[in-house]
């Protein structure tokens, strides 16, 4: 189902963004991997960007081809660099590239963000997520956090709510519905990738011990991968504006608890 597609991942240098790129070129798909560092395997063709700024979003899409046919939105911050490149890159600068390369998804193909668990708080939160994510464009990040008084600690969570939000508006939104655009998440839980140590320093290791404890174990990026590319092929036609949670039962878990069934 991914056999001759041509698919974008960023993140691709590590992590589930490497393990996208590898599985999606295992079947048969063309992959361009952006990223921040050069990866060391070949899976990819490479484009090197920074989606953290306006302008690197830019030099991005001059550099990609006319046509794709699915987007996978790996790329992203744990949040110990702070609140406002956390949002800057995990939400306003991946909305911010999926809206410029819409016009060059074939009408049907799919864009997938991988989202977290940490977001689950959306519902909660919905105000102030409603209100961030109805800021159109990129905007000076420093300046929202500022106006609505965001702190550093809660970036990493916060990202991930308004990418849960924003997936659902998305999947509604003209500028993908209209060509048949479908638009979807996965949640994954704690996965073992370079970055889960810096996971732990924002979220506490008891908040990770406790989520690992609840399955039994970590995930993969091998775990995760499979999902994301399934979302982007035509054997997902029927699914969109979901969220897939891709996490061994964790967020069952929470909701049993939460909501005392």
């Amino acid at each position: 189902m991914l056999f001759g597609k041509t698919i974008l991942v960023t993140g691709v240098a590590s992590g589930i963004g490497a393990r996208t790129a590898q599985l999606a070129s295992q079947m048969g798909a063309d992959v361009i991997g952006i990223d921040v560092r050069e990866p060391t395997n070949g899976n990819a063709a490479f484009i090197r960007g920074d989606l953290s700024t306006p302008s690197g979003v830019a030099e991005i899409v001059a550099r990609l081809p006319q046509r794709l046919d699915a987007l996978a939105n790996v790329a992203g911050l744990s949040g110990n660099t702070g609140v406002v490149s956390t949002l800057a890159v995990n939400f306003y600068g991946l909305r911010a590239l999926s809206e410029a390369v819409a016009p060059r998804l074939r009408e049907g193909g799919a864009i997938v963000n991988v989202a977290s668990i940490a977001g689950y708080g959306w519902r909660a939160n919905l105000e102030r997520a409603k209100i961030l994510t109805g800021i159109e464009g990129f905007p000076d990040v420093s300046a929202v956090a500022a106006e609505h008084g965001l702190r550093d600690e809660e970036g990493y969570p916060l990202s991930k709510e308004l990418l849960l939000l924003w997936t659902m508006r998305a999947a509604h939104d003209p500028l993908f519905k209209a060509r048949g655009i479908r638009v979807n998440a996965v949640s994954p839980g704690p996965v073992e990738t370079p970055i889960l140590k810096q996971f732990r320093a924002v979220l506490g290791d008891a908040r990770v011990d406790s989520d690992i404890t609840r399955v039994g174990r970590a995930g993969t990026a091998a775990d995760i991968a499979p999902a994301v590319l399934f979302l982007c092929s035509d054997g997902a036609r029927w699914i969109n504006g979901a969220n897939l949670a891709t996490d061994g039962g964790l967020e069952a878990s929470i909701n049993a608890e939460v909501l005392g069934f």
